[in-house]
């Protein structure tokens, strides 16, 4: 059976990541579309993207995570039952996924805000239908080149910033996969649960079947959270809250 997974973050630094990563997978996603309009979705992703990492702690807190998951796998390393050769490969990646962001400057995705082209389309995003054909002649133009120098272009604006990608998908990977999923029951569509506040909570994650018309508000940080389940039939309509009991599974990622 499949499952739809709605996550939460429960510190501020995977809510930063996790935005990162969502822009990132819009540009590439829509990156490899012919159509000149899903180039449009993906240039409106760099654009964010831009935005986002002009954060003058990004690369800090990136360094910060990498080296802290470094420390905890390094700390069992020699303990019994551990496969030595698989965490000497995870060790390497980190390293190495660090050694690239030390080699960056300070200043990320400064090439992208300061790009002449795309300061003009954002400038003109602010402005709804603002980056209509007779408002911007030369992206209209831009647009209506062949497929592979579009892509070719926005992979050239995103190399600057591949470092910072492939950190955050190795960091939310090793803390995704870092604990079991459970089976629980939210009584009356509610569940709540403290948190040990020493341990290093991350994210949650709540599996449900797909093609249910459930989904769930989450609440939390690292030491208490909970989770309220709505129903909807139509999206008019506001949500109305579960009553009955509802058993799911939930992983709370601690790394």
């Amino acid at each position: 059976m499949s499952h739809l997974i709605f996550e939460h973050p429960l510190n501020e630094r995977i809510r930063f990541f996790l935005r990162l990563e969502h822009l990132f997978e819009k540009i590439h996603f829509f990156q490899r579309g012919d159509d000149p309009w899903e180039t449009r979705s993906a240039i409106e992703g760099l654009l964010e993207l831009a935005l986002l990492s002009g954060r003058s702690d990004l690369k800090n807190e990136l360094l910060k995570e990498l080296d802290r998951i470094f420390a905890v796998l390094a700390r069992v390393r020699d303990q019994p039952g551990v496969d030595r050769e698989a965490l000497e490969r995870i060790l390497s990646k980190l390293e190495q996924a660090a050694e690239k962001l030390r080699g960056l400057s300070n200043h990320l995705g400064q090439g992208l805000r300061e790009n002449e082209f795309l300061k003009s389309i954002a400038q003109r995003s602010t402005i709804p239908g603002g980056t209509c054909g007779f408002d911007l002649p030369q992206f209209h133009h831009w647009l209506a080149q062949p497929l592979d120098q579009r892509q070719a272009q926005i992979g050239s604006w995103l190399q600057e910033l591949e470092p910072v990608q492939e950190a955050i998908q190795l960091i939310l990977s090793l803390i995704r996969t870092s604990s079991r999923a459970r089976q629980v029951q939210a009584k009356e569509g509610f569940f709540q649960e403290t948190l040990d506040a020493q341990l290093p909570a991350q994210l949650l994650q709540v599996r449900l079947p797909d093609g249910v018309d459930l989904f769930p508000e989450i609440s939390g940080h690292k030491n208490r959270f909970c989770i309220r389940f709505l129903r909807y039939d139509q999206l008019e309509k506001r949500p109305v809250p579960l009553q009955e009991d509802l058993d799911f599974s939930l992983t709370c990622c601690i790394f």
